[in-house]
């Protein structure tokens, strides 16, 4: 792996609660056909120019996961990672942080059941994993398998393979729940992942995730805080992306009017755009967002998004406006209780 298991310890430590820039990186989309329509040779320079991008601007918490890349394009956004790092200078390539998602796929069983999906992943990035996250619960189709995949995520962290351990797409009952389990194996854990956007406000309810992470020291990162592109401000009812985003862009935008034109203003007086609004509005309620970004163009938005925060009256005037379509996203389906 490149590393000695010393070095993997020592470096474990700056990996706690607070340890998460303001503002991540998602890489969905790096090696997506299906929704952001992804081609290796258009692609990839892109990425990785995007990547050189990210480092030079202090974006240097990335997230991305074994299963982004399906077929023969398995780990493709690991991969792309993985040779933006091998470009970097030693000193800056260890200010980096890479979270990965390993999926909980029916034959990868047992307390052993990640291991070679780990050793695969820390072989497409070349390094250690900084955060390593179970992508989802198996709590609704085979419970037993949850905690012995948890346990095995764990002794990830203690023999050196890792240096922290998340969780993704959980609520707040069993986010509970698994906790407490992973305290007992002495590795805490460190982060949750949930979708969270003016469009998607589950986990900030009275109860929700927000409310359990702020009693357990847990740190939530906000994917889809742009709601695949909706809050951006860069489509109409007649100008929509491609594909299922299209589709959904075409039945959510005339009610999201009224929200967009006050992202507009807001932006406008901190010298912003909507997308640094929706971005800003997560980090207001504590949340580390991981934008999408496949553009040095995003980029450059994400990094005047950093300079300044939304007051309490304007998270007050979003709040109000976002009242009538805070649900209206479809929500993951692997989202457990």
């Amino acid at each position: 792996m490149g590393e000695s298991k010393s070095e993997v310890g020592m470096e474990g430590q700056r990996l706690g609660a607070s340890a998460l820039p303001p503002v991540g990186v998602g890489t969905w989309s790096w090696g997506n056909r299906l929704l952001w329509r992804y081609h290796s040779q258009r692609d990839d320079p892109l990425l990785l120019h995007t990547f050189q991008t990210c480092i030079k601007a202090g974006l240097t918490f990335f997230d991305t996961a074994d299963s982004y890349g399906t077929g023969k394009l398995q780990g493709r956004s690991e991969i792309l990672l993985g040779q933006g790092l091998s470009r970097l200078p030693p000193g800056q390539r260890q200010r980096v942080i890479v979270a990965t998602k390993l999926a909980p796929y029916p034959w990868r069983l047992g307390r052993r059941g990640f291991c070679k999906a780990a050793a695969a992943s820390r072989q497409r990035l070349g390094r250690p994993i900084d955060l390593v996250q179970l992508h989802w619960s198996t709590a609704r189709y085979a419970p037993w398998q949850e905690k012995p995949l948890l346990q095995g995520l764990a002794d990830q962290v203690q023999l050196g393979g890792a240096k922290a351990v998340g969780l993704s797409n959980m609520g707040p009952r069993r986010l509970r729940r698994v906790a407490g389990w992973m305290a007992d194996s002495g590795v805490q854990v460190r982060s949750v992942q949930v979708q969270f956007s003016l469009l998607s406000q589950q986990p900030r309810q009275p109860g929700g995730v927000l409310e359990v992470c702020r009693e357990l020291g847990i740190r939530v990162i906000a994917y889809s805080p742009l709601a695949l592109g909706l809050l951006t401000g860069r489509y109409t009812v007649n100008h929509c992306p491609p594909g299922f985003r299209g589709w959904l862009f075409a039945r959510l935008l005339p009610h999201l009017e009224p929200l967009l034109a006050l992202m507009s203003e807001l932006a406008a007086d901190h010298g912003s755009t909507p997308a640094g609004v929706a971005v800003n509005w997560c980090r207001a309620h504590g949340t580390v967002p991981i934008p999408g970004l496949r553009h040095p163009r995003h980029v450059n938005v994400m990094e005047q998004a950093l300079g300044w925060m939304l007051s309490a009256d304007e998270c007050r005037a979003l709040d109000q406006a976002s009242q009538a379509v805070a649900t209206l996203m479809p929500q993951n389906p692997f989202q457990s209780a």
